[in-house]
Parts: C-alpha cells; sequence; structure tokens
C-alpha cells in the first residue's frame, strides 16, 4: 500500500500531527519486541517529565538494526524533507514504556528548548511508533490539535499545566487535548511545535512505544550520537544513517572534524588530525 505523503503533510500543516496506520508490520513489531525486552525492567525515569513510573531506553539506534530501518523509513524522511532542511539529522531516538498508575506527563512541545518566538516553522518533527496498542486507560498520547500554530502569548497557561493541581488555565488546557488511541504498530507524526504529553496509564499493564525525532541541520540533537553509537557499529551502518547520525555537513561547514568531513573519522585507520599534526610539528599537546 502507498502513502499517500501529500494528504499527511497537509495534516501536520493544519493540525499539526499525523498517523500512519499501517507503519510497522507485524514481523517488524515482534522484532521490535524481542530486541526492546532485555533492556525493560532497569531504566526508569528520573523526574515527572521522564515519569517516575515510566521505563527510558535511549539511543535505540545503538541497540539493533530493526531500529536502522525505522530511522530511515521513506515515509517518515519524505515528510522530514517537507518540513526540515537538507542534510536534516536524528536528534532522540529512545522507547517508552509507561507503567501502570504512571501519571499524565506535563504537556509540553518537543522543541521548546529553541528559544524562537511563536509562531514558528518547527524545529523538529518527532514520531512516536505504538508497539502496544494505545487506549483511553493505558497512557495515549495526549494533543491539543493545531498548538503548533500558537504564538507565545496562547502558550502562557502551559507552564501552568506542568501542575495539574495548578490554576484554573491548566485545567482548561488539558480539556482542549485529545487522545491518539492507536492500534499496534501505527505511528503518530507531529511537529515538535505541538503541545502534547503522555497520558496517565490507568489500566494493568505497561504500554510501550518508541520515539525518533529529527530536527534542521543546524540545530543541537538532544542526543550526542557521535559519542553514543560506537565507532564500530557506525561503520557499519548505511551511509544515510551515519549522515543523520551527525557524520555529515550542513553546507557550507556546520559539522566539520578540524577542517575535514566527520565521516572520515568512520575510516579503519583514521588518526585524529590535532594527534596527526601536532606530531607532524614536533608539538607537545596539553596535558
Amino acid at each position: 500500500m502507498t502513502t499517500d505523503i501529500d494528504s499527511h503533510a497537509a495534516a501536520l500543516r493544519s493540525q499539526g500531527y499525523t498517523v500512519i496506520e499501517d507503519f510497522l508490520k507485524p514481523d517488524v513489531l515482534a522484532e521490535v519486541r524481542r530486541c526492546l525486552a532485555p533492556y525493560l525492567g532497569s531504566h526508569r525515569g528520573r523526574n515527572r517529565f521522564e515519569g517516575t513510573g515510566t521505563e527510558r531506553i535511549y539511543t535505540l539506534v545503538a541497540r539493533a538494526r530493526v531500529f536502522w530501518d525505522i530511522v530511515l523509513d521513506p515515509r517518515i524522511l519524505a515528510l522530514c524533507e517537507r518540513f526540515l532542511q537538507p542534510h536534516y539529522l536524528l536528534t532522540a531516538s529512545q522507547a517508552i514504556s509507561i507503567g501502570p498508575g504512571e501519571a499524565a506527563q506535563p504537556l509540553h512541545f518537543d522543541d521548546s528548548f529553541h528559544h524562537l518566538p511563536r509562531p514558528r516553522a518547527m524545529i523538529s518533527l518527532s514520531t512516536i511508533v505504538a508497539v502496544d496498542a494505545f487506549t483511553l486507560s493505558n497512557g495515549a498520547t495526549r494533543l491539543l490539535p493545531a498548538s503548533h500554530l500558537w504564538s507565545d502569548a496562547q502558550l502562557t497557561g502551559l507552564a501552568a499545566a506542568a501542575d495539574l493541581s495548578g490554576p484554573d488555565s491548566a485545567a482548561a488546557l488539558e480539556a482542549q487535548c485529545i487522545q491518539a488511541t492507536l492500534p499496534a504498530g501505527a505511528c503518530l507524526v507531529f511537529a515538535g511545535t505541538l503541545v502534547h504529553g503522555g497520558g496517565a496509564n490507568r489500566s494493568g499493564a505497561a504500554r510501550l512505544a518508541f520515539s525518533n525525532q529529527y530536527c534542521q541541520p543546524w540545530a543541537r540533537p538532544q542526543e550526542n550520537f557521535i559519542l553514543g553509537v560506537p565507532t564500530e557499529l557506525a561503520r557499519a551502518m548505511p551511509v544515510r544513517l551515519q549522515e543523520l547520525l551527525g557524520y555529515s555537513i550542513h553546507p557550507p561547514f556546520i559539522g566539520q572534524l578540524t577542517a575535514a568531513h566527520p565521516a572520515k573519522a568512520l575510516a579503519p585507520d583514521y588518526e585524529n588530525r590535532v594527534v596527526a599534526q601536532a606530531r607532524a610539528a614536533g608539538v607537545q599537546l596539553p596535558e
């Protein structure tokens, strides 16, 4: 089945989100479950935003090859190409398992740490893939439709919404949210400027999902994949994935490695250029 990229792009522009329901085939979904299973049980969140009853597994692209293909899914990259500049990057790759009894996550938007005035174009594009079906009771993501178009003034209630026991504006903001119920294998795609948050899990089982996010080539990614992904593993990845991790240049020279292309660092015989140049010049580097 072909995906109507134009329709998904139109929904992203108007509502700030869209859903690709047939994103993962059952065999791929089963492989994702298999690869995440050994990590679950030991990565609890550290604060209310991460969720103390929520497990998070970061740097998925270094965990299993199945995530390589998912990051490079042509439907998602086609949407990235509609909204992000050439040479865009992967900014986050993590699994999220919301445990029973977990409270709703504070409302937020994913590129809020880029302090540029709103309304504005998105700096990142986010995806959330449902490994377990998202239901109203197990923590389906809350969304504020069209909030990606809001100005800074319209977001004044968002800070209050971080404390759901706060003033009436918090409750009013929550009342505007919908919950994204999804079948297992579906992918929610949304603008980094869209207000959203994980839902409360009132069921008796965890709700597992994972999120890949992409950002403008000039923005600093959330995850430092150059350090997080072992070099020998990055060397084995497809070139397009290497580029998304930061082994790339945004012209004319953003991302350069001592005046060279960063992909050179993946060569088996690569030697740090500062070290090599200091040795050639007979200079001792600082200790």
